[in-house]
């Protein structure tokens, strides 16, 4: 079964740096797109940032653009989203999920319809900012 697995979510003061890490097994990223979104306490889920693995494009939300950076490692099955200036407005569970890229990148990157094209979730990982 396919499971996708996050993890480095931890206490982090504003300011400083995290690095999460989504790992896939009976999985390969190869042809498919991975995508990061959080959800805050109160707050509905956003896409953060996704990456296609066909091509290695990448996108990120408004909000994280400039802070955030995905990268993945195909041959270890294993996406990662390095935070940094890390600020209160980030707490959140984190999650990643994976879709088929054509699908996937067919619609507006991070937009309304973009998690609806995920077919598999992560647990999450949760990711608390203090100021």
């Amino acid at each position: 079964e396919v499971q996708l697995v996050e993890s480095g979510g931890v206490l982090v003061q504003a300011g400083g740096s995290l690095r999460l890490s989504c790992a896939a097994s009976e999985f390969t990223f190869d042809d498919y797109a991975i995508g990061w979104f959080r959800q805050a306490p109160g707050k509905e889920r956003e896409g953060v940032s996704c990456i296609s693995s066909s091509d290695g494009s990448t996108y990120y939300a408004d909000s994280v653009k400039g802070r955030f950076t995905i990268s993945s490692d195909n041959a270890k099955n294993t996406v990662y989203l390095q935070m940094n200036s890390l600020k209160p407005e980030d707490t959140a569970v984190y999650y990643c999920a994976a879709g088929i890229a054509a699908q996937a990148m067919a619609v507006s990157p991070l937009g309304g319809d973009f998690e609806y094209t995920m077919d598999y979730w992560g647990k999450g990982t949760l990711v608390t900012v203090s100021s």
